[in-house]
This record gives structure tokens, sequence and C-alpha cells, in this order.
């Protein structure tokens, strides 16, 4: 009875993760692509204008979907195991809500880049360390200051901001 359970908890935890995954990257597809596909009629004559988001933005959001992953798998393993300690399950339970705070935090900053400032970018937050990526030829620096204030100001504590135009 108790390694039915087990398993349902595994199931139930893995398709948790592949959701919560899935989510983040249906969120962080631009809104405008879905409608340039929908309001294109059936003629084949008719160009349609293609969205492309940097490569490199895919890229860095690929990788780290991918370590959010292996990561959200090994905690779940930890969750699941019988022989670890509660102690141990706990901290891993903390790690998984902490993973998800912090994706929600990225995507929010990602959000706001592209309403506020219309860039795409990719952010990637460590601890304190909060590290942006822009799809941008242009390397403005007052823009890069504008944008440090306004992800400053979402937070309480001091924050170490790195910006990077790709």
């Amino acid at each position: 009875m108790e390694d039915k359970m087990n398993k349902q908890n595994l199931w139930f935890i893995t398709l948790f993760s592949i959701v919560l995954i899935l989510s983040i990257y249906y969120i962080s597809i631009p809104n405008n692509l879905l409608e340039e596909y929908t309001n294109s009629s059936g003629d084949s004559n008719n160009t349609s204008e293609v969205v492309n988001e940097s490569s490199i933005l895919v890229s860095l959001r690929v990788q780290d979907d991918e370590e959010t992953l292996n990561t959200i798998n090994e905690l779940n393993t930890i969750l699941l195991d019988k022989n670890k300690s509660n102690e141990e399950k706990n901290t891993a339970y903390e790690s998984l809500k902490s993973i998800n705070e912090t994706k929600g935090l990225e995507e929010q900053i990602e959000t706001m880049l592209k309403d506020e400032f219309k860039y795409d970018s990719f952010v990637k937050i460590s601890k304190d360390q909060i590290n942006i990526v822009i799809s941008s030829s242009e390397h403005n620096k007052d823009i890069a200051n504008n944008i440090i204030k306004k992800v400053q100001s979402m937070y309480n504590t001091k924050k170490y901001i790195t910006i990077k135009f790709q």
C-alpha cells in the first residue's frame, strides 16, 4: 500500500514539474506570435511576418530549463525516497518552492522589460545576483541604468544586477 502511494506521489510530482516547465515556456512565448498565426489567411500567396527571438536567448532559456528540470527531478527523488530523513525532505521541498518563486520573478522581470522597454530578454536570478541578457544590437548605458533602477525598485534589499546586450 505504501509503495503504491510513493509511486503515485512520484508520478504526481513528475507531472507537476513538467506542467510547471511547460507553463513557464508558454508564458515566455511572445503574444503576437499566436495572433499573427491566427490572422493569416489560408492563401499561399500571402507572406506572413515571423517573430524570431534571438537564438542566444532561446539557447539560454533551453539550457536554464534543462538545468531546472534536472534539479526538480533530483529534489523529487529526495522527496519520495523512504530512506531520507524528514529534514532532508523538508529541505528538498523548500528548494522546490524557492525554484518556483525564482522562476516567477524571472518571468515577471522579463515581462516588465518587454512591456516597458520593448526588449526581449533572458533573466537569471541566483541569490542576490540578477543577470539580464537583452536582445539588442544597441548598447545604451542610459537604458541599462534605467533597467537596473527599475529592477532594483522591485526589491527591498540590494541586488547585484548585470545587463548584457547581445
